[in-house]
């Protein structure tokens, strides 16, 4: 006994199963080709990456041996400690301060010039500033008294040091 055929639905209906299928497989063939080019293209951007990064680390360890260089030289210093007198200026707020910072420059072989507070009292790091020509004097308290930020006079006219050569700014 055949079944008789249900019109034109039972000739498609094979085809339409082949074409998801064969669309299946296409779409996984598509997903193993993308990993493969992904895997490819994602060693490609590594290895430039990376040659990136050496060239910057390169780069950056000749900029470091250059300024170790050009900035480890210290200046000559025309006053010994002894005549050399440092105007400490409280610029923390904090109350004495600046007179025990005065004590421990003093215990360097400074000489105190006037100690007292700063315009402002929101510093947050210790300064040394130095008035043209005392560059090594700068320095040299700056690295006495381990305060890395030392600069020419900013901020403050000759006349304000009351004779000092160099100031220090405390901070917080």
């Amino acid at each position: 006994m055949d079944l008789p055929l249900d019109a034109p639905n039972d000739l498609i209906r094979p085809w339409r199963t082949a074409a998801i299928a064969a669309g299946a497989i296409a779409l996984v063939e598509l997903l193993i080709l993308l990993a493969i080019g992904g895997g490819a293209l994602a060693r490609s951007v590594s290895h430039r990456v990376e040659r990136a990064a050496a060239a910057h680390r390169a780069d950056a360890h000749a900029r470091a041996r250059h300024l170790a260089r050009h900035t480890t030289k210290i200046a000559p210093t025309k006053l010994p400690r002894s005549k050399t007198e440092v105007l400490v200026l409280n610029g923390n707020g904090r109350q004495g301060a600046a007179a025990a910072e005065a004590t421990r420059v003093r215990s360097h072989g400074y000489r105190i010039g006037t100690v007292e507070n700063a315009a402002r009292s929101d510093y947050v790091h210790s300064i040394v500033m130095y008035r043209p020509r005392y560059v090594g004097e700068g320095r040299r308290l700056g690295r006495d008294l381990g305060i890395q930020l030392v600069t020419p006079l900013d901020g403050m006219r000759a006349r304000q040091l009351h004779g000092a050569q160099v100031v220090v700014i405390l901070g917080r």
